[in-house]
């Protein structure tokens, strides 16, 4: 990592843990920083806490005492859950004391240049299609952020033959201040997170925050075909590089004839992607994008386009069991997520649908029910999800207790050519801990099925 003096002796308070908190509080010690870490949970249940109370840091555990603000810290590295309304950060702010996320540490201290991917959906797919990409073609990716590594460990290991392809929530844009990715991708801009943010042009400027600080070096790869994330495009200092699934767009990724084309040159058939569904269509463009500006050749393109099948518990492939398709969608937690996973298939569809009640109807649903031949429902939701089935005219509906029941239920509905499809639109919380906990259980259901 970069050698710098920019912490020594300096007090930091580091806000909330969890694995961004631990890395920071050890870095920003390891750069001779005086530490303090803050956590809401009790020393006695915090293991994290009590490892760096061993490395010689100071720990608080068990609230936010706003007496803290008195005690001269130059800056505050905020988990980025934690909201800015916080008294702590709220307080902080009016102090004048500067507030910044753990990926602000990591572009201070990197040798290696970042590709960053942000947007309300497709992040995921987007960044390990990067990642996959940039690997295939010999060019030594390393993956951080939301998926992979915390990005401040990851920049500690970077060389500058490296480059790091993060992964950005709004949370974390939040709270930058000079990272500046030489790529940045955009991948839409959908209403999300309102209950965090103080409105919808807060959380979008949030994300806009990814190009804020590019130059005319730097690239701005960005979906064309939403007008909210064009205007961002048209403020970004960087070059623009769109995406279209619906135009031609001469100076970026299209598509055109049946291929997949970037700056006028064919890269790959549509036919040969193993992804399924328009929104993975985007996703498949913008990495395309990416990767053909940092020199990938079209044949890593094509053999990683050619291979993955998805990232887990995001419309991720499983299995093909007696001609049925099996697919673990268990991230589709609301209703745009899972309509966008039913668009992905022509086939008629077996829909595994259901989950935690947070009030919500779900006739926004009916429309992208058309090929669905039937309808095993469990969870909170499975009366409210019936009566939309009923009302779209599916006949086969069954409910169920929990995902492992649907598995067999569904097969035995279904017929050769069918897809199985677990898109619950629903969080998962009202019996499992998380939606990955519930796309394991559908995946082992699949595997005994089979």
């Amino acid at each position: 990592m970069k050698d710098t003096n920019k912490y020594l002796r300096k007090k930091v308070l580091v806000l909330g843990l969890a694995k961004s908190g631990v890395m920071s509080a050890s870095l920003l010690h390891k750069l001779g920083a005086f530490v303090t870490v803050n956590d809401m949970k009790p020393l006695s249940e915090n293991p994290e806490a009590q490892g760096l109370l061993e490395q010689g840091i100071k720990v608080i555990c068990g609230s936010h005492p706003i007496e803290l603000l008195d005690e001269g810290f130059e800056l505050i590295v905020k988990n980025p859950g934690i909201p800015y309304r916080n008294p702590l950060v709220s307080g902080a702010i009016e102090q004048g004391i500067p507030v910044i996320t753990e990926v602000e540490l990591a572009a201070q201290i990197s040798k290696a240049p970042f590709i960053g991917i942000t947007g309300t959906n497709g992040k995921t797919t987007t960044t390990t299609l990067i990642f996959e990409m940039l690997k295939e073609g010999g060019k030594l990716p390393l993956i951080a952020g939301n998926i992979g590594t915390v990005a401040s460990g990851v920049a500690q290991e970077a060389e500058p033959n490296n480059t790091i392809v993060i992964e950005l929530s709004s949370f974390q844009l939040m709270g930058i201040v000079d990272f500046k990715p030489e790529i940045s991708v955009l991948t839409n801009l959908y209403d999300a997170h309102l209950d965090y943010h103080s409105s919808k042009h807060e959380y979008a400027e949030a994300k806009a925050a990814i190009t804020k600080n590019q130059t005319v070096e730097d690239y701005f790869i960005y979906n064309m075909d939403q007008e909210i994330v064009s205007e961002i495009a048209s403020r970004s200092k960087a070059i623009s590089v769109p995406f279209s699934s619906a135009s031609v767009c001469k100076n970026g990724a299209y598509v055109e004839d049946g291929y997949v084309i970037f700056q006028g040159e064919r890269i790959v058939r549509v036919c040969e992607i193993a992804l399924p569904g328009k929104h993975n269509l985007e996703n498949v463009l913008a990495a395309t994008a990416a990767s053909k500006l940092k020199g990938v050749s079209n044949e890593a393109i094509q053999q990683v386009l050619a291979t993955f099948h998805g990232v887990k518990h995001r419309t991720q492939y499983i299995a093909t069991i007696e001609g049925r398709k099996f697919y673990n969608d268990s991230k589709a937690t609301n209703i745009l997520a899972a309509s966008k996973a039913l668009q992905s298939f022509k086939e008629p569809v077996i829909l595994l649908a259901g989950g935690l009640d947070r009030g919500n109807e779900f006739d926004e649903l009916k429309p992208y029910l058309a090929n669905v031949k039937g309808l095993i429902s469990f969870g909170q939701t499975a009366e409210k999800i019936e009566r939309v089935a009923r009302e779209a005219g599916i006949q086969e509906i069954k409910r169920v207790d929990n995902v492992e029941e649907a598995v067999p239920a569904a097969y035995a509905l279904s017929s050769e050519g069918d897809v199985i499809l677990l898109s619950p639109a629903c969080a998962s919380w009202d019996q499992y801990k998380t939606f990955e906990v519930r796309g394991d259980m559908f995946i082992n259901a699949v595997h005994k099925l089979g």
